[in-house]
């Protein structure tokens, strides 16, 4: 028996002795192509059911593997999956260290925006939402301002029947209380976010990063209700893209766009240039037939690029710049001057736009060193008038921005990596603007110096804490501010973020703003005064979220969930105060009461193998005065915020999308809202409150895509419809006594679309 026992426990010994000798091993590191690890990345042999997850430096290691080939599967959420041969030789280690691209689902993209540093989307502490060319693309958004509509508590809407200028409403605050960036910078003025936003082309653009909330307010000051950064397109890769989109709008007013793009690097990969053009020419449209347009006619001309100089490797220069020319003419009489037309608006905008920025890193990548110079200038001859009056205008708008920031990577920070920001900057605008037939004149500096410090301390694997603050002081203000900021992320296991950010903002009190645009109302033009006693408006503000990605062999799918709740002090309002000596109606913009914006936003989405893609958002939310607001000299006052809507939101819908034939649905809802319809205008004897419908514009976009192999080159023909069910206002006022700022619903009414993209995509 002891015989029998020794046999038993030497035949086993000897087996694994044999099996051990026939395995191997394979192990390495998981990167993206900037060589920052990918934590919890899956690396599986699906042959043999064998798996294992990154650590969070992004190592890796099999347990041991039977010699033979495998095919090796390494992915995460975020990320190109990638697939790969191995050969496991006998008691032999292998390294294989593997690097994945970012996909186009964007849940893993670097962002800037939320801290001012580059961090991992899926690891900042402040959510950041991203535009991408892809969105532009499947959407047919032609403009930034066409595009915006598609992210989570954005909504653009039209304000002016005869120029359509447009503004951005976030989180159910006005255009006003959003700081719009060009890369990285709020060069973008106040005169600029009356038509900006329209006037830049999709095909400059690499992304949008958006972030919510008073959790960017180290920004300064206008950022109560969130920022939008928008990244003008980087030299990647030697490239070229020309395309061509022409839209036939209710069926008689055709829109064309001519796009190019040229990139260019260097063998070295050292030095780069990003060229773009844009061309647009549209005709007026005329909903009702009265022969005053409803859309007025626009010529745009556009240029810009960006470029980057790696002067060592320590050391790097961008400089971008980019140039609007546009022409705009609303109302009648189009093919004449504007001040022989019953009623007209004209403007005609000359912007520049240009930056450096240049940024030294330690040779341990522990800490960096930026300067950074942004500036822009905006000439503009406009004119607003009925029955030929004489009321010309002259605008001179500049901006300059200069600032420096340091930031230091601490690794063992109280057992943890800390990364800390510290900076000044100061920006001045200069804006004077007039028009003698109205005794309007604004001739205003504003001065505004910022100083700033953060610290964005990762306490353990699963907490960060940013914390931050920011020292201002305008011209316009007695007394400096300081808004601070605190925000907290915590990963629940994998899949699952928690996020939470306090911010308190401040908005300067400025001479012009997006709503004192002037407009025609009460059978005159409707012209707004700034009280002489008007003070800065301050906030706080609370956001939290959660936020869910899972991915399987054949799906990525997830949520978001996020709440949002603003406290506004010394609101800024607009109340009727009667007319002047030529009956025109004057607004006085001044201090109200205190107000609140709450709400909730809804987002979801889901990858099915890369053929079927949804992305949907809807927000839900209140906004209102303390104390009721008198819009009406006639009319009791209203608690609820005027043109904002409850409900809003989004979707897009896309199928095959990596296939040479793709077919995308989209559209946007926007719920009812009370909108001010004034006395004066054809039919209407007094003042009205009106509650507008709830409009669902749905798209639809076909392409295909075919690769021209002797050139090497892409060729994409589209065709589509967008608003296809014409969801469109019915009931414009006619005539040149209309009040033009009644205007609701979607921009554009049914519309035919075609064109071609030939190129590298």
């Amino acid at each position: 028996m002891k015989i029998n026992h020794f046999l038993i426990m030497g035949t086993l010994i000897l087996s694994s002795l044999t099996l051990s000798a026939q395995t191997g091993q394979l192990k390495g590191k998981i990167t993206d192509p900037e060589g920052a690890p990918i934590e919890w990345a899956t690396i599986s042999i699906p042959r043999l059911g064998m798996a294992t997850k990154a650590d969070s430096i992004g190592n890796y290691e099999l347990p041991p593997i039977p010699a033979g080939s495998y095919q090796l599967k390494v992915s995460f959420i975020g990320f190109e999956t990638k697939l790969l041969s191995v050969t496991i030789v006998e008691r032999v280690v292998q390294v294989k260290n593997l690097e994945l691209n970012a996909s186009s689902n964007r849940l893993n993209s670097v962002v800037v925006t939320g801290t001012r540093t580059a961090r991992r989307k899926s690891e900042s502490p402040i959510a950041v939402h991203i535009l991408d060319s892809r969105t532009f693309d499947i959407t047919q958004s032609n403009t930034l301002a066409d595009g915006l509509c598609f992210q989570p508590g954005l909504r653009m809407e039209t304000d002016c029947q005869t120029c359509n200028y447009s503004q951005l409403r976030m989180n159910g605050l006005g255009g006003s209380y959003s700081q719009i960036l060009i890369n990285s910078r709020p060069v973008f003025s106040s005169l600029m976010s009356l038509y900006g936003l329209e006037q830049i082309p999709a095909n400059m653009i690499d992304r949008v990063e958006i972030v919510k909330g008073g959790g960017s307010v180290l920004y300064g000051s206008s950022a109560i209700a969130g920022t939008v950064n928008i990244l003008t397109k980087e030299p990647r890769k030697s490239s070229f893209t020309l395309s061509n989109n022409s839209s036939l709008i209710g069926n008689k007013t055709w829109d064309h766009f001519f796009n190019a793009n040229l990139t260019a690097i260097n063998d070295e990969q050292n030095a780069g240039v990003s060229l773009f053009a844009s061309h647009r020419n549209r005709d007026s449209y005329d909903a009702n037939g009265d022969g005053f347009s409803e859309m007025p006619i626009l010529q745009n001309n556009s240029f810009g690029f960006n470029s980057f100089f790696k002067l060592s490797p320590q050391d790097k220069l961008e400089i971008n710049g980019w140039s609007i020319n546009e022409e705009r003419k609303g109302g009648n009489k189009l093919d004449l001057q504007a001040d022989k037309a019953d009623q007209s608006e004209y403007r005609l905008h000359h912007i520049l736009v240009a930056g450096f920025n240049y940024e030294r890193q330690a040779k341990d990548k522990s800490s960096s060193f930026s300067i950074y110079s942004s500036a822009q200038n905006t000439k503009r001859t406009h004119y607003t008038g009925i029955d030929q009056i004489d009321a010309w205008g002259h605008t001179k708008n500049y901006s300059v921005q200069n600032g420096v920031q340091y930031n230091y990577i601490s690794s063992e920070f109280l057992n943890g990596k800390n990364t800390f920001t510290a900076g000044v900057e100061n920006q001045y605008e200069y804006t004077f603007d007039e028009i003698k037939a109205y005794d309007y004149l604004i001739d205003q500096q504003v001065n505004l110096f910022g100083a700033f410090l953060q610290s964005d301390w990762e306490v353990t694997r699963k907490l960060t804490l940013l914390s931050g603050l920011r020292l201002n002081k305008s011209n316009r203000m007695d007394n400096m501010v300081l808004t601070p900021r605190l925000s907290a992320l915590y990963k629940i296991g994998h899949e699952t973020q928690w996020r939470t950010s306090y911010a308190r903002g401040f908005k300067a009190p400025q001479a012009l703003e997006t709503d004192m645009h002037m407009a025609f109302a009460g059978g005159g033009v409707s012209v707004i005064r700034t009280d002489a006693n008007l003070i800065a408006e301050t906030s706080n503000s609370l956001n939290s979220s959660l936020d869910f990605n899972r991915a399987s062999e054949h799906m990525i799918y997830g949520f978001t969930l996020d709440g949002f709740f603003t406290r506004l002090y010394n609101t800024f309002v607009l109340e009727e105060i009667g007319t002047d000596q030529n009956n025109n109606q004057q607004l006085l913009r001044k201090n109200g009461g205190n107000s609140s914006v709450r709400g909730v936003t809804v987002e979801s989405r889901l990858n099915y193998d890369q053929k079927i893609q949804l992305e949907t958002g809807l927000t839900l939310q209140k906004s209102t005065y303390d104390q009721a607001v008198s819009w009406s000299s006639d009319l009791p006052g209203t608690k609820q915020y005027l043109r904002s809507p409850d409900l809003y939101g989004y979707y897009t819908l896309s199928f095959w999308p990596q296939n040479p034939f793709n077919a995308v649905l989209s559209g946007v809802l926007t719920g009812p809202m009370q909108v001010p319809h004034f006395a004066g205008a054809p039919g209407i004897d007094q003042d009205v409150l009106y509650t507008s419908p709830t409009f669902l514009e749905n798209n639809i976009k076909l392409s295909y895509t075919c690769t021209l192999k002797q050139i090497k080159q892409d060729l994409q023909f589209h065709i589509g419809i967008q608003n296809m069910f014409n969801q469109y206002q019915r009931d414009f006022d006619t005539g040149k006594n209309r009040d033009s700022n009644y205007i609701y619903g979607p921009s554009r009414p049914r519309t035919f679309f075609l064109g071609l993209k030939f190129g590298l995509m």
